[in-house]
């Protein structure tokens, strides 16, 4: 794919990594499996770069309009991100490896809220979906709202990668004495907390500080190995030893859910979201298109 240039700018490839992340994260929460999101990869590439492009033209227009944005504004900003990256302490510490002042980061986030406050002008005038909009497009899209099979588990990992076959024997004595720790704990409400117990004190996997716990996960989310196991077990099992590139692994599948048709009532928070965002979305395509319209965009 040719590199897009605005104005003589380059397009980055993080700006349109960015875009791409997004744009993934959306279409797997509205549906798309990750097989079909491998499938029109290249489109999806695409459309992040067109996406990349629109938002440096709204940035260039809203620096253009001088949008004023008030301090308390950025400051709500700087808190959200405060909590999601776990307190001010790791706040400080990203800024430093990103080698960025907070004052730096300030204006950065000032930009964006000028941006904000751009695309909710131009998306004033977008109607919300009505219940029969959300009722139609259910009825028309209904094969496509099939809930995949799910399991709830938690895992144990002696990691295996880089060693020899003497430190591989050594691995799998080690989660094999971990197992028979576990199932004789007694019933299942003492195997799961044994198994949280030994998750933290040896899992080498990062979720060992949650006692294990991988949440909800579908079908070819895990490596084959994994998946396979945890789709076969039974609910409050402990699997055998099971390896994958990873190391060696054992499982306590803790819930399940199965997979069907999904009804209206399911879904309709999800179509509506889909719908607003489709009209937002053709909104600011025609807001960009005139903002293209005035600048140089090329593909080099």
């Amino acid at each position: 794919m040719k590199q897009a240039y605005v104005n003589g700018e380059p397009i980055s490839r993080e700006a349109v990594q960015f875009e791409l992340d997004r744009l993934v994260k959306f279409y797997a929460t509205h549906g798309m499996s990750q097989a079909e999101i491998r499938k029109n990869l290249e489109k999806l590439v695409e459309k992040a770069q067109e996406q990349a492009i629109g938002a440096k033209l709204l940035l260039a227009r809203a620096e253009q309009l001088d949008i004023p944005v008030t301090e308390a504004a950025i400051d709500a900003q700087v808190e959200q991100v405060v909590r999601q990256v776990g307190g001010r302490e790791n706040f400080v510490k990203a800024l430093a490896a990103q080698k960025l002042s907070e004052d730096a980061f300030r204006k950065e986030l000032a930009k964006g809220c000028r941006v904000d406050v751009l695309v909710r002008q131009a998306c004033s005038g977008v109607a919300e979906p009505t219940e029969q909009d959300v009722a139609e497009y259910y009825a028309a899209h209904q094969a496509d709202y099939v809930a995949q099979p799910q399991v709830l588990a938690q895992h144990i990992l002696v990691k295996t990668e880089g060693m020899d076959a003497a430190d591989k024997v050594q691995a799998l004595d080690k989660i094999k004495a971990i197992r028979a720790r576990i199932v004789a704990a007694g019933d299942a409400g003492e195997v799961g907390q044994a198994f949280c117990a030994e998750a933290r004190e040896h899992s080498d996997c990062p979720s060992g500080a949650q006692g294990g716990s991988l949440g909800w996960f579908g079908p070819g989310m895990m490596v084959p190995e994994f998946d396979k196991a945890a789709f076969s077990m039974k609910c409050g099992e402990v699997s055998d030893v099971i390896e994958t590139q990873f190391g060696y692994h054992i499982i306590l599948k803790t819930d399940e859910k199965a997979g069907g048709p999904q009804t209206l009532v399911d879904v309709a928070d999800q179509i509506r979201d889909l719908l607003r965002h489709e009209a937002r979305g053709r909104a600011m395509d025609a807001f960009v298109a005139e903002l293209r319209e005035k600048a140089n965009v090329e593909y080099r």
